[in-house]
């Protein structure tokens, strides 16, 4: 493939965030997506193709789509076009979201499911505080409206629980998504160890809440960007085909 080197960095940091969700049991077989924007082709992003496992993703197996879903370019692949249409309604409306993560993940998806939503009780959960977007099941969205209501719910957020269905995070970067990501599903995970020990939960008091959101969203620094190195490392040992 005749790539530019920064679309072989996003597509070697894309084919690693697959691996890493499978590695972490987070995958849902064949389904839920990570998108990226294709670096200096607007209205063109890199997913996976549709019906390989997240293990066996590669750099070179990752296929180009445009907003719609539909593939740019010669391909050997084929690709979820409804799968994309959530991602392709949130690239759409936030330019900034250059990578767009959703899964079905096992406790991001349970916290979906209660009321409560997502509780600041870890301080993994009070990155959020503030900075968490809800959006109500209304079927699956591949309807216009539908897409339009989901993107009004997030906001400027750079996490959603989609209720009844699963979780959303988008970065700056393939790192910052997947960074954000791994910190709202440990948030969920020790959430639902701690209502399944006792239901008498410490929050701390709302002063207290918005100072630990504002410290761990202070770093002018792009999240991920520290963790990414050591998390490539991981996949390497691993498996290093993902480079392919």
């Amino acid at each position: 493939m005749n790539l530019s080197d920064a679309e072989r960095r996003v597509r070697i940091d894309l084919a690693a965030a697959y691996r890493l969700v499978a590695m972490n049991g987070w995958d849902d077989i064949v389904y839920t997506h990570i998108s990226a924007s294709v670096p200096d082709s607007p209205g063109h992003y890199l997913i996976n193709p549709f019906g390989m496992s997240f293990d066996r993703v590669t750099a070179s197996s990752l296929v180009q789509v445009d907003i719609a879903g539909r593939i740019v370019g010669p391909s050997a692949y084929t690709v979820n076009p409804t799968g994309f249409a959530i991602h392709g309604a949130v690239h759409a409306a936030r330019p900034d979201a250059r990578c767009v993560m959703h899964l079905h993940s096992p406790a991001g998806t349970t916290v979906s499911m209660l009321r409560c939503g997502l509780l600041p009780l870890s301080q993994h959960a009070m990155r959020f505080h503030g900075h968490m977007a809800y959006h109500d099941y209304q079927g699956v969205a591949l309807e216009a409206a539908e897409q339009g209501r989901l993107v009004a719910a997030l906001g400027r957020h750079p996490a959603m629980l989609l209720r009844n269905h699963g979780t959303l995070t988008c970065g700056a970067t393939v790192a910052h998504a997947y960074v954000l990501m791994d910190t709202l599903e440990k948030a969920c995970r020790w959430q639902l160890d701690a209502m399944a020990a006792s239901h008498d939960l410490v929050v701390p008091p709302w002063d207290v809440l918005a100072k630990a959101a504002a410290q761990l969203t202070a770093d002018p620094a792009t999240e991920g960007d520290i963790e990414w190195p050591a998390l490539l490392e991981r996949v390497r040992a691993a498996d290093p085909s993902f480079q392919d």
